[in-house]
């Protein structure tokens, strides 16, 4: 298939060439549309504890219906069956025996068909690519023949994105706790390494995340379950 090579090559080149993550992210599923046959929508979706589903970066609202509707009903490709299977196809939502309501709420929202790859797990945490179409029967094995193909470079893409904002996260956490330490120390004269033992005490004594007491400090003025003076 020459011709799904070059685009998968060009797809690839454009990844690699995208800063931001969110733009990257929108051009995998807008190129799902484009290059696998019987797309009409795509989105990348987050499943977390197998029960909360959110669709990311959809090309219409049909695959943020359909995964609300999946957190709603407990049921669905990807709350069951894509973390056992690498691919999960649905030829026609409305005759769909595996997830009844699911199925009829779906095909009430406008899903015809739809089409599952998983992307990666990781502990209770799935990634998956999701593509539907309007129409019953509209995917069929050379669908799922360049979907996984596609896959790949999804995952990759989608892999890179979850590292930078996990980085930005830690940063942001980083940031958040070195501004509660200075104002620790400013107000009780102690060093940066006794500000943050007491970061750290606070935090195990109330049962809360150090983010989560810097956080408070930083907005408040106030130190959680420390009596203000």
């Amino acid at each position: 298939m020459p011709g799904l090579a070059a685009q998968l090559g060009l797809l690839a080149r454009s990844l690699e060439a995208e800063d931001d993550t969110g733009a990257m992210l929108d051009e995998v599923v807008a190129a799902a549309v484009q290059i696998i046959p019987g797309v009409e929508a795509a989105s990348l979706s987050l499943v977390v504890a197998r029960r909360q589903i959110t669709s990311q970066h959809q090309t219409s609202d049909l695959p943020e219906r359909a995964d609300a509707i999946q957190t709603e009903t407990g049921e669905g490709p990807c709350l069951d069956a894509a973390y056992e299977h690498v691919v999960v196809h649905v030829p026609d939502v409305r005759h769909e025996q595996r997830w009844p309501e699911f199925a009829r709420r779906a095909s009430a929202a406008g899903a015809g068909s739809m089409l599952s790859f998983q992307l990666y797990v990781q502990g209770d945490t799935l990634g998956a690519l999701n593509l539907y179409s309007a129409r019953a029967d509209a995917f069929d094995a050379e669908s799922e023949e360049i979907g996984l193909l596609f896959a790949g470079h999804a995952a990759i893409a989608f892999a890179d994105a979850r590292k930078v904002e996990h980085l930005d996260r830690a940063i942001a956490s980083r940031d958040l706790i070195g501004q509660a330490k200075g104002m620790l120390m400013e107000r009780y004269r102690i060093d940066a390494d006794a500000a943050f033992r007491v970061l750290a005490r606070v935090s195990q004594t109330t049962n809360h995340s150090l983010r989560a007491i810097a956080g408070e400090l930083v907005s408040t003025g106030r130190l959680a379950g420390v009596p203000e003076t």
